[in-house]
């Protein structure tokens, strides 16, 4: 017992040795998924006569799986977190998804259709075990009231991103020399070393992610919720009114649409019992722009993932690469996301903390509108590549870097606030439900980037490209405009933060507060 006691006492460059294991756990894990996801879209739309053969798809159709993938990868974060929480632990939920990954990513590495789907949903299934448990396993690592935790984040943060700059460059130089399947098969190399460095570490782990039993003395039953939807008439037929026009979409959209209308349908129904639910006004007031937030999550999320899917694309067919005489993969520019979080991250951090000390507005809300904005306007220097495209046949990769680099100022001011800022407006009773919707808004939001990169078939990039432009721009200034009034419905949430730092209450949030990135 002494013995285990010192080993999880043990201390690396000032913090528990267990944070590097998972440190490079996540990293792996985040370096097969980024490298697997900079190909994906590639490989589908790659012609089956090519010297690297691909699945010889049109872009409409690979972007509208790449949507659905990156949606359902987020939403069964859902089910990931349920069964942790109820069943088994974060520990085993990380163990038993970073097993399915490998053999995921594994089968993606065999030249077979059946592989293809048969690994991407092994893929899904492996990331929302692993995803949402890993990052609270970190928490797990430091006491409250801990003055460490938010530096051990900000290591942990550096390690997701630094497994995606690795992936968008090994992954993508690997299958553009050898074939995409070797670049599949390098992503599930990278998460068989993370399981075994896992496996290794659990001897660091040992106090942390354990499933435990406790009485649920405020847990809400959500069949209780849906039971009193009948006995709500308004409600009732607002519901049934989803339902219906979910049904004429599973006829006139195909199955997939109407399971995904169906499931909006069932949460916006939950969404309206659980403000009738609330009894305070205070509560019902920040109940409302917590919803307002799940929106924004929704918008941020849909123009930001043409990264991997649209701007995908262009990138491989449309861009002079050549640099110095050498051809830059496609999936490389990727990278420059992560590139840019890893040496922006702390400046821009470090700006809103003065800004706020200054006693300017810096409220998350706030944030998000700015942050928005920012990453909408990455999108101009799409529209002028699209523009030397129509001129010349080819565009400068300029354009893109600079696209990258407003995207990524655009994340850093909204992404790492958001999450953050919805646990404070939740119902302390339903908070652990608000989470896995939040997830479920960020999944819409990659379908809705696929639904919009389709339509590039129809429209054209450019006119995608300015359409993402003016209506973020417009939405974050609208955002901005109703500042005042949203504020005023949040009941000062925000407003003691300085005194709360410390206090133990407060420890909770900083455990989700970079998934969104992850």
């Amino acid at each position: 017992m002494e013995q285990t006691q010192e080993i999880q006492k043990r201390e690396l460059f000032g913090h528990p040795v267990g944070l590097y294991i998972l440190f490079l756990t996540e990293m792996w894990e985040r370096f097969s998924y980024y490298g697997m996801r900079a190909i994906l879209t590639l490989y589908m739309v790659a012609k089956t006569t090519d010297a690297n053969p691909g699945m010889g798809w049109n872009n409409g159709r690979a972007l509208e799986l790449y949507g659905w993938y990156t949606m359902l990868v987020y939403v069964a974060s859902i089910p990931g977190g349920m069964i942790a929480d109820k069943l088994i632990g974060q520990k085993k939920s990380v163990l038993i998804g970073a097993i399915i990954l490998c053999f995921g990513h594994g089968v993606l590495a065999i030249q077979a259709d059946w592989a293809f789907y048969t690994g991407l949903g092994l893929i899904i299934t492996g990331v929302g075990l692993l995803k949402p448990n890993v990052s609270t396993m970190v928490g797990g690592l430091y006491r409250q009231g801990d003055i460490r935790r938010d530096k051990g984040f900000s290591i942990f943060y550096i390690g997701i991103n630094l497994g995606s700059l690795l992936a968008t460059t090994f992954v993508g130089l690997v299958a553009a020399e050898f074939g995409w399947h070797y670049g599949f098969g390098l992503a599930g190399i990278a998460m068989l070393l993370g399981l075994v460095v896992y496996i290794w570490g659990q001897k660091y782990l040992t106090h942390v992610g354990n499933h435990t039993i406790e009485p649920d003395t405020d847990e809400v039953s959500i069949g209780k919720l849906y039971k009193d939807l009948f006995i709500s008439p308004k409600q009732l037929i607002i519901s049934a009114i989803l339902l219906v026009i979910s049904v004429y979409g599973w006829y006139e959209l195909g199955w997939g649409y109407g399971l995904l209308f169906i499931f909006i349908s069932a949460i916006s129904a939950l969404m309206m019992m659980i403000y009738k639910d609330l009894e305070l006004k205070i509560n019902k007031d920040r109940y409302l722009v917590l919803l307002i937030s799940f929106l924004i999550v929704i918008v941020f999320w849909g123009a930001f993932e043409q990264a991997g899917g649209l701007m995908n694309i262009y990138t491989q067919n449309k861009t002079d690469r050549v640099l110095f005489g050498w051809e830059i993969p496609a999936a490389m520019f990727q990278g420059l996301n992560a590139g840019f979080i890893i040496l922006f991250a702390a400046a821009i951090a470090g700006f809103w903390a003065k800004r706020k000390l200054k006693g300017k507005e810096a409220s998350s809300l706030f944030k998000m509108g700015i942050g928005t904005i920012i990453m909408g306007l990455g999108f101009v220097f799409m529209v002028f590549a699209s523009t030397e495209y129509s001129k010349h046949g080819s565009s400068g990769m300029q354009w893109l870097v600079l696209a990258y680099l407003f995207h990524t100022i655009g994340e850093l001011c909204s992404s790492p606030v958001a999450l953050s800022f919805i646990t404070k407006l939740a119902p302390v009773r339903y908070a652990s439900l608000m989470m896995g919707v939040y997830f479920a808004a960020t999944g819409l939001g990659n379908k809705v980037a696929g639904v919009l990169g389709e339509g590039s078939t129809e429209f054209g990039e450019k006119t995608i490209f300015l359409g993402i432009t003016i209506f973020t721009v417009i939405f974050g200034l609208l955002l901005i405009a109703f500042l005042k009034p949203l504020k005023r419905l949040t009941h000062g949430a925000e407003d003691n933060e300085r005194k709360l730092d410390d206090l133990e209450d407060n420890e909770g949030f900083e455990i989700e507060e970079n998934i969104n990135n992850i």
